[in-house]
């Protein structure tokens, strides 16, 4: 079985996020069967975008933006 791997980089275009965040879901196992090779990160070519995470709807809120939970607070 032979897989297409794409770099940190190439997959910061195709899911729409900057390569530093990238590599950070490759430390944190976020990312489904990335290798580590050296200093740099392999990630299988259709390995799916991990959801955010950091939220928990799983998308990060805009700058300045109201999120639902806040408007409900404030009634």
């Amino acid at each position: 079985m032979e897989l297409d791997w794409i770099t940190p980089q190439q997959a910061a275009e195709k899911w729409g996020i900057t390569d530093r965040r990238v590599q950070a879901l490759c430390s944190n196992g976020q990312v489904q069967d990335a290798v580590r090779l050296g200093r740099g990160w392999l990630i299988p070519k259709d390995a799916p975008k991990p959801t955010d995470g950091r939220t928990r709807n799983g998308r990060k809120p805009a700058k300045g933006k109201i999120t639902n939970e806040e408007q409900a607070d404030n009634g």
